[in-house]
């Protein structure tokens, strides 16, 4: 545990599973108390906040409705509702992982208006939303991760909406690290590539064919880790990444060079 992040918070949304869970992982064990954000699955958060403990570190869980029209606001009173409940109320907000994101299928003939606006409003709106309310209670030199794609640089049709939507936090993230600048707040995006988690296992997992598809089409040669994600989240919240700002990091492995 560093002492330097010793009672500063981090806020993970969609802490609870796959890369979020291991962000949530890996900040709680360089020192952070985590506040684990979840949509639905509550068991999920709880196995995620109970391993986080077992391991030496703190951390709590609240839930809140990203698609909701007062997602923000909704976040963040979930948010301090769990934090007085955990005796961590008024503790130093240090770190925000914008993590959630929904990936919708369908090439743009048979993409629905639905789909659209339910992903514009998780991927997009609640990060820009979450973000501008956390500004009041954000450290000066504190940061701000937002969790893009390798899809902005690789070309699938097939989730043309999702593409949009993380083309989107890529400029966000630039713009709002110039404007936070002055505070000392960095601003970065990470891009995974196929990573194993939950979101991919219905053609990854058990399908060697797909396995050594994806190794082959990498550079490093094989399917990434959520671990492989959380470790550069985690330098670009530590001190060392104090100098990088505006930047989105392409974590694919080598996809596709």
């Amino acid at each position: 545990m560093s002492e330097s992040t010793k009672d500063q918070i981090a806020v993970v949304t969609g802490g609870s599973r796959g890369i979020g869970a291991a962000i949530s992982s890996r900040l709680a064990a360089d020192g952070f108390i985590v506040g684990v954000h979840y949509g639905r699955d509550e068991n999920a958060a709880a196995e995620t906040v109970a391993a986080i403990k077992a391991a030496g570190g703190t951390a709590f869980s609240f839930r809140a409705d990203l698609a909701a029209d007062t997602a923000a606001e909704d976040f963040w009173a979930s948010f301090d509702k769990a934090a007085a409940g955990a005796g961590v109320i008024g503790q130093p907000l240090q770190v925000l992982v914008n993590n959630a994101g929904v990936t919708l299928r369908g090439a743009i003939e048979e993409f629905s208006r639905e789909d659209f606006l339910t992903q514009q409003a998780v991927n997009v709106n609640a990060p820009y939303f979450i973000a501008k309310e956390a500004l009041p209670r954000l450290s000066d030199g504190g940061r701000i991760v937002n969790i893009s794609s390798g899809v902005t640089r690789i070309a699938f049709p097939e989730i043309i909406g999702y593409a949009l939507t993380k083309g989107a936090i890529d400029a966000f993230t630039l713009t709002l690290a110039k404007h936070l600048g002055p505070r000392g707040i960095t601003v970065n995006a990470v891009a995974p590539g196929v990573v194993d988690t939950d979101i991919n296992a219905s053609w990854l997992r058990d399908n060697q064919e797909a396995i050594e598809g994806v190794a082959a089409s990498t550079a490093l040669g094989r399917v990434g880790q959520p671990d492989d994600i959380a470790s550069i989240v985690a330098f670009l919240a530590s001190d060392g990444g104090r100098w990088v700002t505006g930047q989105t990091i392409d974590a694919t492995g080598g996809t596709n060079l």
